[in-house]
């Protein structure tokens, strides 16, 4: 089952590689209306599974206190260390430079460490929502895997591209997702396997942090990018992604 859990957790974070894959292909070259359109969509996709299925959860196996005190104390550590990325360069990490430009290196040097590290916490909640799922029922939702996988296209996409306008190679920018990549699936792993003897409260609290962390993470890095300069109707592509998600996750395949 630790395999398992590695798998899907390789699998949902796969979008960021694709969307990275897009961008460097594209050579950087797609418009900030392109990326907010999918930027909007994957926040969408994301706020359905956080409120239909990751709090939803936490609530009905933890009870009230422990997705109160899990979500809360998620959000809080996701924004301290975000707080803290930005001050060294990797606060426009999600950007796709064309509204705010992510700084190159020769303006902000360390400011690719953030950005990777930064690329890093993004990621981790997912993963550990995943090794929970498969934790909690031997098998994986697919609402949930596709529901992360839909919203990671879009973050890779506009952060690659911002990555390129900044000057970074594509060496820089396939080496830093393939390890994201590898790094959600170990947790994914972790999550599974660091959990499996813990009181019933325990994964609640857990899975209830983790979804307080990607909310904050929407908050502070998709949002602005989908919102920024908005086209019209971005309301409503955000609103479609949402009901794309539920759907997945509703209806039993």
């Amino acid at each position: 089952m630790i395999a398992q859990a590695a798998l899907w957790g390789l699998l949902a974070a796969s979008g960021l590689l694709i969307g990275a894959v897009v961008a460097v292909a594209l050579g950087g070259r797609l418009s900030h209306r392109i990326i907010a359109t999918t930027m909007g969509f994957g926040g969408g996709v994301l706020i359905a599974v956080l409120s239909v299925d990751l709090m939803d959860s936490a609530f009905r196996e933890g009870g009230p206190m422990a997705a109160t005190v899990g979500f809360v104390l998620g959000a809080t550590a996701f924004s301290g260390i975000n707080w803290r990325l930005a001050l060294r360069g990797a606060k426009h990490r999600n950007r796709c430079g064309d509204c705010v430009e992510q700084p190159s290196e020769a303006e902000y040097k360390g400011s690719g460490l953030a950005i990777a590290v930064g690329a890093v916490l993004d990621g981790i909640p997912e993963s550990l929502v995943i090794g929970l799922s498969v934790l909690a029922g031997e098998t994986i939702g697919l609402g949930l895997v596709a529901g992360f996988f839909l919203a990671n296209v879009p973050q890779g996409l506009s952060s690659a591209t911002g990555m390129k306008k900044a000057g970074r190679s594509s060496r820089y920018i396939f080496s830093l997702w393939t390890g994201i990549l590898l790094i959600s699936g170990m947790a994914a792993a972790a999550g599974y396997l660091l959990l499996g003897s813990a009181a019933p409260a325990v994964p609640a609290t857990i899975l209830a942090f983790a979804a307080g962390g990607v909310l904050a993470m929407l908050a502070e890095s998709m949002i602005p990018e989908a919102f920024a300069n908005a086209q019209p109707f971005i309301g409503l592509i955000t609103v479609v992604g949402f009901l794309v998600a539920f759907l997945i996750i509703k209806i039993p395949v």
